[in-house]
């Protein structure tokens, strides 16, 4: 187990390519504008953010985990991967992989 940063083209190319569960960790709200299809929502900052994840997401498969910018996902990145989780985070958030091109559903 452990915890990877990937670039966007390393982050498609991994979410294609594996058998993942891709974790949005924004906001609702934010979740709602626009994500990447297939993501699931946890919100970090919610209070209830790991029951949430221990109950939504399957232990096994590696979770490939986002944010807007980088900085929510790393940090729920890096907890996630103390828990035994394997964890790819997508640097620069959805506002790299939208500035790349990549596709989202609004």
């Amino acid at each position: 187990m452990g915890y990877k940063d990937l670039d966007v083209k390393d982050f498609a190319q991994y979410i294609k390519e594996k058998d993942v569960q891709l974790l949005d960790v924004r906001t609702p709200e934010e979740y709602k504008e626009m994500h990447i299809s297939g993501a699931i929502n946890v919100n970090w900052l919610g209070k209830d953010f790991l029951p949430s994840v221990a109950r939504m997401i399957k232990r096994g498969n590696p979770i490939a985990v986002y944010c807007r910018s980088g900085r929510r996902s790393e940090e729920a990145g890096h907890e996630l991967a103390s828990m035994g989780y394997e964890i790819v985070n997508l640097l620069g958030g959805i506002l790299a992989w939208v500035e790349a091109g990549e596709p989202v559903v609004s």
